[in-house]
């Protein structure tokens, strides 16, 4: 069951970038059973945003992937707020120093204004990580979540 309704860009992207970051969760899941979402709204309802991004992760379901190998990209546009959260299973393989490392390189580029770039790169990174702790089986994989953006208030 989707608890949230498909909403449209509210401007936050052009058209290349959403497509660039469509396609980088594509080609980043191609190679992994691993799994990855982009969660986009303008205000984060926390102090915290790995809060809201535990709670996204949560009301989308993403623990329901079998390997428990899921990804969250959390973004709050106007509060520039930005977090990840992994699902315990590749957690327990990359560990918090990772995502740090994610974050960091991601909000360089947002300092440019760059957004969608830093989106689209920091994906990529995300699914090497994947690639490696969870390898694509072609027998039974599937691709249990969808890959488009999830625009939220």
């Amino acid at each position: 069951m989707q608890l949230f309704n498909k909403k449209k860009d509210p401007g936050y992207f052009t058209p290349e970038e959403q497509t660039d970051i469509v396609q980088a969760i594509k080609k980043a899941e191609t190679a992994t059973s691993g799994e990855i979402r982009l969660y986009v709204e303008g205000r984060c309802k926390y102090v915290d945003a790995l809060d809201r991004a535990k709670e996204v992760f949560d009301e989308l379901r993403m623990f329901e992937t079998a390997a428990r190998n899921g990804v969250l990209i959390y973004l709050a546009m106007k509060d520039r707020q930005l977090a990840v959260f992994g699902d315990e299973g590749i957690h327990a393989k990359v560990g918090m120093d990772f995502w740090k490392q994610k974050l960091s390189e991601v909000k360089a580029a947002f300092t440019e204004k760059s957004y969608g770039k830093g989106l689209t790169l920091m994906i990529l990174s995300i699914g090497e990580a994947l690639k490696k702790a969870f390898p694509y089986n072609q027998v039974d994989d599937i691709n249990e979540l969808p890959d488009d953006i999830v625009y939220g208030k």
